[in-house]
């Protein structure tokens, strides 16, 4: 595989004195975390995803889940307190992180927006998260999302 990409992500991370390994990946398009998980020999549940979500006033937000799991989005609604909560189209989602979809990093987006992560990804040792580029994660312990995110942890992971 060729050189990991220098991104908005990993400038992010290097500028916050973040610790992480970079892993370069055969990219397919619509594979998902499974093939991500499936590459790098690493289980699915590590794999971590972001999704460009909105509520019912199309407000964007990020939420971080286990590869391996559903956001129950009608659970997200009411820990957020809005009416719904959808993922956005891909051309929307685009918009709001500044990255391809199946290269968003929740790490460097073009517009800030609120970041919700599954409360049990703290819980793993290690998780594998995209680095802002297709077919490319960065790894790196749970904690260290919190020195360079607001992140408000959820309960609304479905398998």
């Amino acid at each position: 595989m060729s050189k990991a990409p220098s991104t908005n992500a990993t400038r992010l991370l290097k500028q916050h004195g973040i610790s992480f390994t970079e892993h370069l990946y055969h990219y397919e398009d619509k594979g998902g975390t499974m093939v991500s998980a499936r590459e790098l020999g690493i289980p699915e549940h590590a794999v971590i995803k972001t999704l460009v979500m909105e509520d019912e006033k199309a407000a964007p937000l990020l939420m971080l889940m286990h590869g391996d799991l559903e956001v129950s989005t009608k659970a997200l609604a009411r820990q957020l307190g809005v009416k719904s909560v959808q993922p956005c189209k891909s051309e929307v989602a685009q918009r709001h992180s500044g990255y391809l979809v199946g290269g968003t990093s929740p790490f460097g987006t073009k517009k800030a927006m609120p970041v919700y992560a599954e409360a049990s990804i703290f819980e793993l040792e290690h998780i594998f998260i995209n680095g802002g580029s297709r077919g490319f994660l960065v790894e790196m312990k749970p904690k260290e999302l919190l020195k360079v995110l607001a992140v408000k942890q959820v309960e609304v992971g479905l398998p």
